[in-house]
C-alpha cells in the first residue's frame, strides 16, 4: 500500500468531500472548514479543517455559534497530520474536551475479506429491523458500558432510509446477542467504513471481534469497495494490525457540550 496515496484519497474523499451520513443531515462547506450537520442524536461536528494561526480561533468560535441549540453536543474531528499543529490546544482553550486518541487504519478489503471463523454455536444475523436494532443496542450497552439510545435511533433512521449504504450485524449465541458491529458503504469513494465492534465480556477472546471484521470486509469486496477505514481503539489496533491494517494516522475526537 501507499501509505501517502492513500492518505490524499482519504483526506479528499472521506473528509473534504464528505457526504451526509443520514436523513436530515447536510454537509456545509464554509471557509476552509467542512461540518456535518443534523438531528440531535445524528453524529453533528467538523470532519475538515485548513487553518492557520490567523483563522483558527475564528473558525473554532464560529462552529461553537453555529451547533448553539442544535445538538447536545458537536465534535471536531483532529487528525496528527492536519496542519496547524497547535489546534488541539486552540479547541482545549475554547471549551472542548479530548477523547481517547485513535489510530487511522486501512487495508485493501480484498486481502481482508474470508469466511468467518465462528465458535461452535454462534451465527451472525443480519440487523434489518427495530428488532435486529434492539439486539444490537443491547450488546453496545454491554460491551461498552455507554447509553445506546442515540445510536438506536439513527440507525432505524438509516435503516430506514438508505439501507444500501450500511450493513448491521449481530453474532448470536443460544439465542443472545453476544457480538455487534456494522460497515458504512460511501458510494463512489471506494471507502467502506468499520464501526461499532463490540463483544460482551464474557465472549471476549474468541475471535469474534475478527470473525465479524472478515464478514464485512467480504460485503465490502462483494461490491466493489477498494478499501476498508477503521478509527481504532488501542484494543483493537494489535488485532488489526495482524490482520493486515495498516497505521495512516491518528485522530482525537475533540468534543464540545452544551
Amino acid at each position: 500500500m501507499d501509505h501517502e496515496r492513500v492518505l490524499a484519497l482519504y483526506d479528499l474523499r472521506m473528509r473534504r468531500e464528505v457526504r451526509p451520513d443520514g436523513p436530515d443531515c447536510r454537509v456545509e462547506h464554509v471557509g476552509r472548514v467542512v461540518r456535518m450537520t443534523g438531528p440531535a442524536h445524528a453524529w453533528n461536528g467538523v470532519v475538515w479543517s485548513d487553518l492557520d494561526a490567523h483563522s483558527a480561533d475564528e473558525a473554532i468560535a464560529e462552529q461553537i455559534r453555529h451547533f448553539s441549540g442544535r445538538a447536545p453536543e458537536f465534535e471536531w474531528k483532529l487528525y496528527a497530520h492536519d496542519r496547524l499543529h497547535d489546534l488541539g490546544e486552540r479547541l482545549l482553550r475554547a471549551g472542548f474536551r479530548a477523547e481517547p486518541e485513535e489510530a487511522l487504519m486501512v487495508a485493501e478489503a480484498a486481502g481482508i475479506a474470508a469466511e468467518p471463523r465462528l465458535p461452535d454455536g454462534v451465527e451472525i444475523v443480519p440487523v434489518t429491523d427495530a428488532a435486529g436494532v434492539d439486539l444490537m443496542a443491547d450488546v453496545h450497552d454491554r460491551a461498552f458500558g455507554t447509553d445506546s439510545t442515540r445510536l438506536r435511533q439513527w440507525l432505524l433512521d438509516r435503516l430506514a432510509a438508505d439501507p444500501g449504504t450500511v450493513t448491521a450485524v449481530v453474532a448470536v449465541a443460544d439465542g443472545r446477542p453476544v457480538s455487534s458491529a456494522r460497515l458504512e458503504l460511501v458510494p463512489c469513494t471506494g471507502f467502506a467504513g468499520l464501526w461499532g465492534g463490540g463483544t460482551v465480556p464474557e465472549w471476549r477472546g474468541r475471535g469474534l471481534y475478527r470473525a465479524l471484521v472478515a464478514h464485512r470486509a467480504r460485503i465490502a469486496a462483494d461490491l466493489g469497495y477498494e478499501w476498508l477505514q477503521v478509527d481504532a481503539s488501542d484494543d483493537s489496533r494489535p488485532i488489526l494490525g495482524r490482520l493486515g491494517f495498516a497505521v495512516l494516522s491518528t485522530t482525537t475526537p475533540y468534543v464540545y457540550a452544551r
